[in-house]
């Protein structure tokens, strides 16, 4: 059985209002409220919730759309206003100051006036080249002077002014580098020139340029032997042969003679003039290569 709260408290307040012959006992009364407000009974006292928020309605909702967008277009309004109040505010200072530029009032400025005004407003010397480059980036009709329409603030000018000092000292850091580098490789290439020893021959060097050719003249005396054995007595004859026995002791002395010769007729620090015998040296003896190949294969056909 389920009552309601009223059907309950009714109950309670008839049990309470008895007469003492028929009333139950608090502890009688007292029970019969535990059973009564138990769950299993099925009546649950009222817990207070918390008060739900209160939702706004779809006219609510319209309404405060229309009062944001109302201050939007206000704030956009003031934005604009305020953007053409600076740029009116750009425009007159721009106004006055072409009035002070142009000292001879034919409403144009030209370039000795420009240069005349900047100098004079900007506490600086200023070179006709730089004047110039101001003249042709706010030229806009390329006529050579500046009319109203054209002309900008003092700031303006500073500041372009500002931006052709940074471009100059960029390009003239890049040129310094440029400069360096070029440096650089000119002393490597005086280097690698230093180390080509095209001087003229000294003494010495005429001397030492005569024994390359001691190597084809060893290797060309298979050819002369006759000279030799005809004449043991002559004692130039005795130092070729001498020689000659030497040079043909040495294993592989003819390759270790062509590559030595070779390699030295390659540096660049060895006199011309020997490296020059050195190379006629090595040709002379590959020109004998070929007498040698004729007479060994004579030998082999007789």
């Amino acid at each position: 059985m389920n009552l309601s709260t009223r059907q309950t408290a009714l109950l309670l307040a008839v049990l309470t209002t008895t007469t003492d012959a028929f009333a139950p006992s608090r502890s009688a009364t007292a029970t019969f409220r535990a059973i009564v407000t138990s769950p299993k009974f099925g009546i649950v006292p009222k817990v207070p919730l918390r008060s739900a928020p209160v939702l706004k309605s779809a006219d609510t909702d319209d309404e405060e759309i229309e009062r944001l967008k109302s201050m939007a277009a206000k704030l956009r309004s003031e934005a604009a206003n305020l953007e053409a109040s600076q740029k009116q505010q750009i425009a007159d200072a721009a106004e006055r100051a072409f009035r002070k530029f142009d000292t001879n009032q034919d409403g144009e400025i030209s370039l000795a006036e420009l240069k005349a005004g900047l100098e004079k407003n900007l506490k600086m010397e200023l070179s006709e080249t730089r004047v110039k480059m101001l003249m042709h980036d706010f030229d806009k009709t390329g006529d050579g002077t500046l009319k109203l329409e054209e002309f900008v603030t003092v700031e303006q000018f500073r500041n372009k002014l500002d931006a052709l000092a940074r471009d100059e000292k960029a390009q003239a850091l890049q040129a310094k580098r440029a400069a360096q580098q070029e440096e650089e490789a000119s002393k490597f290439l005086q280097a690698r020139l230093d180390m080509i020893n095209d001087r003229a021959p000294t003494t010495q060097d005429k001397l030492i340029s005569v024994l390359p050719y001691l190597f084809p003249l060893l290797d060309g005396l298979q050819f002369a032997r006759f000279l030799v054995l005809e004449n043991p007595d002559n004692p130039i004859s005795g130092i070729i042969a001498l020689s000659y026995a030497l040079y043909r002791s040495i294993p592989f002395g003819g390759f270790i003679a062509f590559f030595a010769l070779s390699f030295l007729s390659g540096n660049p620090t060895i006199n011309r003039l020997i490296r020059y015998n050195m190379q006629q040296a090595i040709f002379l003896d590959i020109a004998l290569f070929f007498p040698g190949l004729i007479a060994a294969v004579f030998s082999i056909v007789g």
